[in-house]
């Protein structure tokens, strides 16, 4: 089966925007967490456009051919404006997770609104076999919460955002998680966990 996994960009202090992000705005001023994807000189076989280092590009790479679909939360899809009506991943296709109606929604696109349970399954089957990946804090707190996590990658910048949008939001109790993998790499180290639920 399947995983459902979640791999994000995030500050030291635990941001994954800076302040005031939103559409026009991307993340804020929370850019530098992706600095990364541009600066090396190995070019990622997944995303056209990210030169990585040599220690960043295997490990992204190997996680970006892993997914088959996406969950977004509704403000990572606002923020994103709307991924240009595509998906934030190149092969991937998108579910958009939210509580209200978004007729800005494409066909190349999911709406649900249902809850993270329906939007994984919605995900796993457009997914054709490979894991699914999530994006927003939100959206990855109620799939913890669900028990529904399978792997946490942080791609820790050496950053301290003292503001922005925080990558987990309160939990109803702790998730344990053991790692699995630690990379260092120019600019980020990888850490990569299995949820042991």
């Amino acid at each position: 089966m399947s995983k459902v996994i979640s791999a994000h960009a995030v500050s030291v202090d635990g941001y994954i925007t800076g302040r005031d992000p939103g559409a026009g705005r991307g993340l804020g001023d929370g850019s530098m967490l992706f600095d990364w994807y541009f600066s090396g000189e190995t070019p990622s076989q997944v995303f056209d456009g990210f030169r990585l280092s040599e220690a960043s590009a295997p490990v992204f790479d190997s996680l970006a051919a892993r997914v088959g679909a996406v969950v977004a939360g509704r403000n990572t899809y606002e923020d994103s404006e709307h991924f240009g009506g595509g998906s934030p991943h190149p092969a991937a296709k998108l579910v958009v997770l939210s509580h209200r109606a978004a007729p800005e929604i494409t066909e190349r696109q999911t709406l649900v609104t249902t809850g993270i349970a329906d939007a994984i399954a919605a995900a796993r089957e457009a997914a054709d076999g490979k894991d699914v990946g999530l994006m927003g804090g939100g959206v990855v707190t109620a799939a913890l919460e669900a028990g529904l996590v399978d792997e946490v990658i942080l791609h820790q910048v050496p950053v301290l955002l003292g503001a922005g949008r925080p990558f987990f939001q309160s939990l109803p109790g702790q998730v344990r998680l053991r790692l699995v993998e630690a990379v260092p790499a120019p600019g980020v180290t990888h850490l990569h966990y299995a949820v042991e639920n």
